[in-house]
């Protein structure tokens, strides 16, 4: 490494000191001199880069300027960066595939990469750097795992395509599907849609996962202030993944690390923002694994009490009009943070990896929104309330289901039950027109340990949609859904089916009820029957045997504790 650094510092005599010491010196540093270090890089902090980057997504496909930028930032400040790989699935690429049940998976495989290779080499630190939605917590949970001090980068949201006058993401594909299946929409357009929906580089343009995780790392305080809502092509965002390995070269020298900046209160600032912004159901699933990585007491009933006292400040797809980028022009999350601290919604005491509070880092942010956008609403004029990811109970899930309600005029149905115990024979019925108003969806065996891998239900929800029946039909799953996904859905039921949960006992045109003003999910059906039906079910025998998905379907919690593999 080069001997001149532009920004000198002492030794920190931690991690990579130790490679300086003792008998083992002469073979460690041996090591390291094969990879360029030269005798005065010994006492600089050596800090991992791990890196996304991978032509397999959009998502990912722009991460490698970042992670250069992120090296050059450390070089600048004086540490040595050390670049490791992590491994990324595209949901959108694998949606409505066997490759979905991987998902959930990769956020896992991430944590682990990310805790080995800062652990395994004793690093004084590390760079995340992800673009698709599994790469933030997984990284995150490696991070907290691992607890160096740590900075996330996000990848950035990608610009909106466009069509007729339309923009264009990657949710109008999905509903376009259904719109063509129901006979209104050519095939010459489904086919340009297709075409024009992802113009380039970039994470999904909407309130969807990415972009849900992205903004919540931001309120949370382990990414940098208005760098989760940046364009993955704006030069903005190649400088922010430089500037983000400058603050952490600092954040060594104070020593202030991840489970430092991961409490409680500053989950309780994230999840806020989440309300605030309308994002993804998979919020709800990730912050419960994050939590327990970061030994937070949290649990699901927490995000209902989050929601009843937030309110819906933002106008964003996928209930909404905006996306990821319009929120950045109108003040991204800072301004919605600051709306929020002002209404005694955040703890402004919470450090920061800045090493400044919450409450300090918005000091300069304006009260109010601008009055010349609706992308952010006043606080006295919010889109909704209350907060649109109620946690509903009730006999069909005793451990507790997520349902997104924002975009409906009524989230309250009873209906007949349709049983499926796949995705494709449930997206198939939708297209061939077998589903109809009114009509109670029941997608089974598709939880943790019964996908395995908890996979997402796009496909399905966006042919609801575009076949006009979002808010007519009924749809529960003890899968998940795409951060895109909205209509009359409840995921994440709890038990799932696998696990002898009673929507593994629900038979077709059984009654059931999804209210949520009552936060209730039953099965209409009497106790002594439901009993009946339990007495005689058996587990069905694994769909994988060997690998990844037999390991994650063995070791896999309950989705009500954030599907984590470690929760002895």
């Amino acid at each position: 490494m080069a001997e001149s650094i532009t920004i000198p510092i002492q030794p920190i005599n931690r991690r990579s000191a130790n490679i300086t010491q003792g008998k083992s010196r002469a073979p460690n540093r041996s090591m390291y001199y094969a990879m360029g270090y030269e005798e005065g890089d010994f006492v600089k902090p050596m800090v991992g880069v791990a890196n996304g980057h991978s032509t397999i997504t959009p998502c990912n496909s722009g991460l490698q300027k970042l992670a250069d930028a992120a090296v050059a930032g450390i070089e600048d400040a004086g540490g040595n960066a050390q670049v490791f790989g992590t491994p990324t699935i595209s949901d959108g690429m694998a949606m409505g595939t066997e490759g979905m049940k991987y998902s959930l998976v990769s956020r896992e495989v991430i944590s682990d990469c990310v805790e080995t290779c800062v652990q395994g080499q004793w690093m004084d630190g590390v760079v995340v750097i992800g673009g698709c939605d599994k790469n933030m917590p997984g990284g995150l949970m490696g991070m907290l795992r691992a607890n160096v001090p740590a900075i996330y980068v996000y990848g950035g949201t990608i610009l909106p395509g466009r069509y007729k006058d339309q923009d264009l993401n990657i949710v109008s594909v999905f509903e376009a599907v259904g719109q063509n299946a129901a006979g209104n929409l050519s095939d010459v357009d489904l086919h340009e849609i297709e075409r024009r929906a992802i113009p380039g580089t970039g994470s999904c343009g909407g309130m969807y996962t990415a972009n849900t995780m992205s903004s919540a790392f931001e309120a949370l305080g382990i990414s940098l202030p208005c760098s989760s809502t940046m364009a993955n092509v704006h030069d903005e965002k190649v400088e922010s993944a430089k500037a983000s390995a400058r603050v952490l070269i600092e954040a060594i020298r104070q020593d202030i690390k991840p489970r430092d900046i991961v409490t409680r209160k500053s989950i309780e600032n994230a999840v806020a923002v989440i309300m605030a912004t309308g994002g993804s159901t998979n919020a709800v699933l990730h912050f419960l694994a994050i939590a327990h990585c970061a030994g937070v007491e949290w649990n699901i009933d927490d995000f209902e009490r989050m929601r009843q006292k937030t309110p819906v400040l933002c106008d964003l797809k996928p209930s909404g009009q905006y996306l990821a980028v319009d929120l950045h022009r109108a003040g991204g999350i800072p301004q919605v943070m600051k709306m929020l601290l002002n209404a005694g919604l955040l703890h402004g005491d919470c450090i920061t990896i800045t090493g400044q509070t919450v409450a300090e880092v918005l000091k300069n942010v304006p009260d109010a929104p601008r009055a010349d956008q609706d992308v952010i609403r006043p606080i006295d004029k919010p889109m909704y309330a209350q907060g649109h990811l109620a946690i509903l109970k009730g006999n069909l899930s005793p451990e507790g289901c997520v349902a997104k309600i924002t975009g409906l005029k009524n989230p309250v149905m009873t209906g007949p039950a349709r049983v499926f115990e796949d995705e494709q024979s449930a997206l198939k019925a939708i297209l061939d027109g077998k589903i109809v108003a009114g009509d109670v969806m029941v997608l089974r065996y598709l939880g943790p340990k019964g996908g395995p891998g908890m996979p997402e239900m796009l496909a399905p929800t966006g042919a609801l949609i575009g076949a006009g029946l979002g808010e007519t039909v009924g749809l529960i799953t003890d899968g998940r859904f795409s951060g895109g996904t909205w209509g009359m859905v409840v995921g994440h039921v709890a038990p799932e089916a696998a696990a002898g949960g009673t929507i593994a006992l629900v038979e077709e045109g059984d009654s059931i009820t999804i209210d949520a003003h009552a936060l209730k999910l039953e099965l209409n059906v009497p106790d002594s029957e439901i009993a009946r039906r339990k007495a005689g079910w058996t587990a069905p025998a694994p769909r994988y045997t060997r690998g990844v998905q037999a390991k994650f379907a063995f070791n896999a919690s309950s989705a009500s504790k954030g599907a984590v593999l470690d929760n002895y």
